[in-house]
């Protein structure tokens, strides 16, 4: 019986251990990534400034950061103040920052992005609060449209499409 024992708890500690490894692994490769300045955001959820959350799991979006260029093709729910004729209503644009930065948050607590994006008769300020783990908020605020936030993950931009 004491043999039977020992064994599963034997087994528990070595998949603690597994699991302890992989989250480490994972920490890294955001880091890495983060550090880079090349990955993409993909959203799960958007939260509209007063709204209900929607899923956006089946709706294609994402945005990419580089520093030279950063190019967002996500869907806007919420109210704009000004809009162009004939436009689709999301927030899509490639364009280069003006701003670029990156803030390694205090206590392994993750990472903070800030980006501008001037664009034709527009600007968006780009917030992403990054986990260590890589699961992310991505707050939009614009001169043209209510701001929004998303949630979701970073991912290295090669691996946008295997999601």
């Amino acid at each position: 019986m004491m043999s039977v024992f020992a064994s599963g708890f034997s087994q528990e500690v070595s998949r603690k251990a597994a699991r302890e490894k992989n989250r480490i692994e994972k920490q890294q490769q955001i880091d890495s990534l983060i550090h880079s300045k090349v990955f993409v955001f993909s959203a799960t959820r958007a939260l509209p400034l007063g709204g209900n959350s929607i899923d956006l799991t089946t709706n294609p979006n994402s945005v990419k950061f580089h520093p030279d260029e950063i190019e967002s093709y996500m869907p806007f729910f919420g109210r704009a103040y000004s809009a162009e004729y004939g436009g689709d209503g999301g927030i899509k644009f490639k364009a280069k920052p003006t701003e670029f930065n990156i803030v390694t948050l205090k206590g392994a607590k993750g990472f903070e992005i800030n980006a501008t994006v001037p664009v034709t008769r527009d600007y968006y300020k780009l917030t992403l609060h990054v986990s260590p783990e890589g699961s992310a908020t991505l707050t939009i605020n614009s001169n043209q449209k209510s701001a929004i936030s998303y949630f979701g993950n970073i991912m290295k931009i090669s691996e946008v499409n295997k999601n």
